[in-house]
């Protein structure tokens, strides 16, 4: 029989403990809860639609595929538009070294989470890009690249599983190393894990079909959809947050 007591975290964010009769504990923080790993990948899909249809052909999360454009088009001496693929890696990666330098400075902050700062910074960012014209697409994808990053960064687990919310290659290959181990060892908790993973990538790819129909009814503004996803899960961490400690300051 399982027994779910909720306690507060550090720096506010919510921990689901969850006990068995062997009196062994696991923690959930909730971040790393499945319905909000949901909205990040519907995000995240929408996000990566957004850049490569509405900003220039360029992936706001697929760094290789952008790598591998730098590269083509280096070699061809087409220097803008290898100038565009090098902008959104770089981007990329100063959106993960923010989020890492705000995890350090909130460390032994208790009203707000780390990860529920990057996650609003992540949403004002989309916001603002809604409204950079579609000859500035240079500073768009820089700036969808760059909340990318943050994203990526801080939300890397979902009920203690290693996932990524805004790509899926790490996401099929755990997944399907889950399935082949269901088939040969026949443990329910590999086909658990597999299907976690399987559905990451389809909630994924459902934001990547949203966003496509949305670009082709709003445009460049399309993006507002996943700041306002985001918004929601900062939301839920911050509401979380509250009720845990309304809870505890009556007791």
């Amino acid at each position: 029989m399982l027994n779910r007591k909720e306690n507060k975290g550090s720096a506010g964010e919510n921990v689901w403990h969850v006990e068995n009769h062997s009196l062994q504990r696991k923690e959930i923080q909730t971040s790393e809860t499945l319905k909000l790993g949901i909205l990040l990948a519907l995000s995240g899909g929408f996000m990566d639609a957004y850049s490569y249809i509405c900003r220039g052909g360029v992936f706001a999360n697929a760094q290789t595929g952008n790598m591998l454009l730098l590269g083509v088009n280096l070699s061809s001496g087409q220097w803008r538009e290898a100038a565009g693929y090098a902008l959104p890696v770089t981007a990329f990666a100063l959106g993960i070294a923010i989020a890492e330098f705000i995890r350090f400075g909130m460390k032994d902050k208790s009203l707000l989470h780390w990860r529920q700062m990057t996650v609003f910074l992540e949403a004002l960012i989309l916001l603002l890009v809604a409204f950079i014209p579609l000859n500035q697409n240079f500073l768009a994808n820089a700036l969808t690249s760059f909340a990318c990053g943050m994203q990526v960064e801080s939300f890397r687990k979902i009920h203690g599983n290693g996932i990524a919310t805004t790509m899926c290659i790490g996401n099929l290959r755990n997944g399907t190393q889950h399935f082949c181990e269901f088939v040969e060892k026949r443990e329910k908790k590999h086909l658990k894990k597999g299907i976690l993973y399987y559905g990451i990538i389809v909630f994924f790819v459902i934001g990547a079909v949203i966003g496509n129909q949305v670009i082709r009814w709003q445009g460049k503004t399309a993006i507002i959809v996943s700041s306002f996803l985001l918004m929601i899960a900062f939301l839920m961490m911050f509401a979380g947050s509250r009720m845990e400690s309304e809870k505890i300051g009556s007791e």
